[in-house]
């Protein structure tokens, strides 16, 4: 867990924040289970590392406002800048095994920031800014579509969830992107839709998510897809059409400790394909040119 005004990372159990004092969220304990901790807000205070200083501004629509200095840099997913200063230069970071991400419908341009100079980040959608400050050799994995910036010491990576349930069944997707500290510390900001909870797992501790609820995860978490029919407490063939009456996914992710892992209270909907065109669908080749001859997506 962070700490909601500096966003260090919380000792396990500790009652206040060892970098800035501040009281550390009250976790509700039920029996030998402790439920979620709800992000109390967006960050309070402004993220400085390095010559860079990153503020989260706004309530309902969170804007993430950076001042670049003139060493650290920023990357960014596609789509999701709303203004700079004419000074700030943009450029495209390169990324291995592209050609398998066009054609799984991701996304194909991870764009860089450069300053002196401001610039500001909006995912367009109501919902919270997590901050995840990562020590080096740190990682965390990020559903596609929802991180928002990272400082450029952190190295970015995907991967193929493998399974044939994930590939059959699961509504999250089959690529995960993996961000990791690689020289010193860095940050990673993330939108969650609606509010986000995070959840401590310990050794061998599991818990069934919603495949549209997770934000994000520690690395070391394990993370499988079930079915409703197979999980346990779940009511068997009565408890899945339950599920399917009630608007619920059919299969679950389940997350085995440890680590930790965020969730978010809307579920996630992915965007309109950008892969090869499909059925009822649009080719990633007309959105590439659109995005780089400026006509609106």
């Amino acid at each position: 867990m962070n700490c909601p005004t500096c966003q260090a990372a919380l000792v396990p159990g500790a009652k206040f924040c060892a970098n800035c004092g501040a009281p550390a969220p009250a976790i509700t304990q039920v029996g030998s289970y402790s439920e979620p901790i709800p992000e109390a807000d967006n960050p309070k205070e402004p993220i400085r590392l390095g010559d860079m200083t990153i503020k989260v501004e706004g309530e309902l629509v969170p804007v993430v406002d950076v001042e670049l200095g003139s060493q650290q840099t920023v990357y960014f997913e596609h789509h999701i800048l709303l203004w700079k200063q004419p000074n700030v230069t943009l450029g495209f970071m390169g990324i291995q095994n592209a050609a398998k991400r066009f054609f799984s419908g991701l996304q194909i341009f991870i764009s860089t920031a450069r300053g002196p100079g401001n610039i500001a980040f909006s995912r367009e959608a109501p919902g919270q800014i997590v901050a995840m400050r990562l020590k080096p050799g740190q990682s965390i994995d990020v559903r596609e579509h929802q991180f928002l910036l990272a400082t450029s010491n952190v190295a970015y990576d995907f991967f193929f969830q493998t399974g044939l349930a994930n590939v059959l069944f699961s509504r999250s997707g089959i690529f995960i992107d993996r961000f990791t500290a690689s020289q010193g510390e860095g940050v990673v900001l993330l939108h969650g839709y609606g509010n986000v909870f995070e959840k401590q797992l310990g050794p061998g501790e599991q818990l069934d998510v919603e495949p549209g609820a997770w934000l994000w995860k520690d690395s070391s978490l394990r993370m499988d897809t079930v079915s409703v029919l197979s999980s346990q407490g779940a009511g068997g063939l009565l408890g899945a059409l339950g599920a399917f009456v009630g608007g619920s996914a059919l299969q679950l992710n389940r997350f085995t400790g440890p680590g930790r892992i965020g969730m978010q209270s809307m579920t996630y909907h992915p965007p309109a394909a950008e892969g090869p065109a499909q059925t009822g669908g649009t080719s990633n080749v007309g959105n590439v040119f659109n995005s780089l001859f400026g006509q609106n997506q």
